[in-house]
């Protein structure tokens, strides 16, 4: 739904990160005497629980187990907590950058982080004007808001009746919200919220539903508007994912995305995106745990088929009593911080062809004033899509399929300081735009980049794309601009290893890689054939978004009852044991 430490393009300042006094920073001999390169200590230590990993998932997940009484320490290989929910100054001081995602509808709505009340932990929610607007090279718009009467007159702008149309879209939302949200976020299967969601829609109605989730974005588009409006919200917000508008299942991320924009909007912690964090950080503290940062995990050990604990990469060992939780890819953890020694061949078979979703660029400008658009609904959103229309969306795609650079590439740009004046001087603006590439570039679509070379030597070129889609509808854009940093694909990566090669959603959305087959066939749940050890990142259901649904999960799997002494995996048998470790 996106974050950053270094790279070869562009402007880099650290500052404004997490500075919270329970995360402890291991430096010198505040680390321990043994320590051999002055992150970790290396005395042995025990607890409940070690979690790898303190992305959003990961600190969720903590989070949870603390809740349950248990001793959790949390280890994250980067100087600050977050993962991909992380806040600096990466081009001028005084303008908070959030490195990586930015707008958080998931947060809001997920009762997998809304139940944590981070609230009382001094997180707060800031909201744009309008949560969304699309911008059209001729200065026309269409924009959601929380009114929904105010999205419906906009949609209806490109034609008529096509307001009823979206508010009847929105009704049909807020009559099955409450267990199609739980059902998303539950582990696979959630058996109790699907049953409540079909006693409710009945059986013909079930059937028109699940074919509603399964339609492309443009196929559910022309079934739903007739104008161009409503399509391109639906069209816009589909490709946030990896999917073409022509995908099946493509329908549903941009249906969901809309009706959560017209419910919560697509808030803002105050301060940045590390407010979120904080407030993660802050409330487990207030339980006993502990995150301690610049630790890099080396390896998770196994004995007699059980985790049992990791050893850093200076040697240190954590002792976990009773479960290790990995907020890390799902290629890292299998074969990499497991041995393959510890694995079946068929799992290690399975993940060599785990499939990443598409490269990500994403550049970030200190503007000595707001974005000059065209269209009004553009000036008072805080997201704005651009694209020239339906077709467009389809051409970028195919083009990243293609592995070619886009000519014409779809942006998602932010407008962070119309939603929250504290990220930058008053009067200016702090705006990032991201868009999506190929994984391995061969061509450019448009012909003018030299992308031979190898590496990422286009990046900079690729930006000066991206902003002239923006000029092209903000006349005068460029002449605002007081400072620019550019994440290319392997920048993010180098930031965040869980961003392989800039994937931002931890692995595709397509359904060939969701729900049971997430990460790999028969593994949709936190459980892997180690016995004590869940996988907690966005490789594991639900997928990608700042939602914890996956460390939730896997939380959730650590604390089944000892008594019952296997754990099934779906289409692979019985896992192994779940009480104490072996003596």
């Amino acid at each position: 739904m996106l974050a950053a430490l270094a790279t070869t393009f562009g402007l880099h300042r650290r500052g404004g990160g997490t500075s919270l006094v329970m995360v402890q920073r291991l430096r010198g001999r505040a680390a321990g005497e043994g320590s051999s390169d002055g992150w970790c200590s290396s005395r042995a230590v025990m607890v409940d629980a070690v979690v790898v990993g303190a992305g959003p998932n990961g600190l969720v997940a903590a989070n949870h187990l603390a809740d349950a009484g248990w001793s959790v320490t949390v280890l994250e290989a980067a100087p600050e907590p977050g993962g991909a929910v992380r806040t600096g100054e990466l081009t001028l001081p005084g303008y908070r950058h959030d490195l990586f995602s930015a707008f958080y509808p998931l947060a809001a709505a997920a009762p997998t982080l809304r139940d944590l009340r981070l609230e009382e932990h001094g997180l707060r929610w800031c909201r744009a004007p309008l949560v969304l607007a699309h911008a059209l090279r001729d200065g026309g718009s269409v924009a959601i808001s929380t009114d929904v009467d105010a999205t419906a007159a906009s949609v209806d702008r490109f034609a008529r009746g096509d307001g009823d149309a979206w508010r009847e879209m929105y009704r049909q939302w807020t009559s099955l919200r409450g267990h199609f949200v739980e059902a998303l976020f539950r582990p696979f299967p959630p058996v109790r919220p699907v049953v409540r969601l079909l006693a409710g829609l009945g059986p013909t109605g079930a059937l028109r539903f699940a074919r509603h989730l399964l339609l492309p974005a443009r196929r559910m588009s022309e079934e739903l508007f007739a104008g161009e409006g409503g399509g391109l919200l639906l069209g816009g917000n589909a490709l946030h994912t990896d999917l073409s508008p022509e995908s099946a299942g493509s329908g549903l991320y941009g249906w969901l995305l809309c009706c959560l924009a017209q419910e919560h909007g697509f808030p803002v912690p105050e301060g940045g995106a590390a407010g979120l964090t904080d407030a993660l950080v802050r409330r487990l503290a207030s339980r006993g745990g502990t995150v301690r940062c610049g630790c890099t995990v080396a390896q998770i050990v196994v004995r007699r088929g059980r985790a049992v604990g990791v050893r850093t990469a200076n040697g240190e060992i954590v002792e976990a009593g009773r479960a290790v939780l990995a907020d890390v890819a799902a290629p890292a953890l299998y074969g990499g911080l497991v041995s393959a020694a510890d694995l079946p061949g068929e799992l290690l078979d399975d993940v060599g062809r785990f499939q990443w979703d598409m490269g990500t660029v994403k550049v970030d400008w200190a503007l000595d004033g707001p974005i000059p658009w065209l269209s009004d609904e553009c000036r008072q959103a805080g997201t704005v899509h651009v694209a020239d229309d339906f077709d467009n969306f389809t051409e970028y795609a195919a083009h990243v399929a293609m592995r070619m650079l886009p000519a014409r590439p779809f942006l998602v740009v932010g407008q962070q300081s119309i939603s929250d004046p504290t990220r930058s001087p008053p009067g200016t603006e702090t705006a990032w735009a991201y868009t999506h590439v190929p994984r391995d570039v061969h061509h450019d679509a448009a012909g003018e980049l030299d992308v031979s070379r190898g590496g990422e030597a286009w990046a900079e070129a690729f930006a000066d794309r991206m902003e002239a889609r923006i000029e092209e509808r903000a006349p005068g854009f460029r002449a605002r601009v007081r400072g620019r940093h550019v994440f290319s694909p392997a920048g993010l990566e180098a930031a965040d290893a869980n961003l392989a090669g800039g994937a931002v959603n931890g692995g595709t959305s397509q359904l060939h890689q969701q729900l049971v087959l997430r990460p790999v066939p028969g593994f949709g749940r936190a459980e892997t054939p180690i016995a004590g050890l869940y996988l907690a990142s966005a490789a594991a259901h639900p997928g990608g978004g700042v939602h914890g649904g996956a460390g939730a999960n896997a939380a959730r799997a650590a604390l089944l009852p000892a008594r019952r002494p296997r754990a099934w995996v779906l289409g692979r048998g019985r896992i192994g044991r779940r009480g104490p470790p072996p003596a």
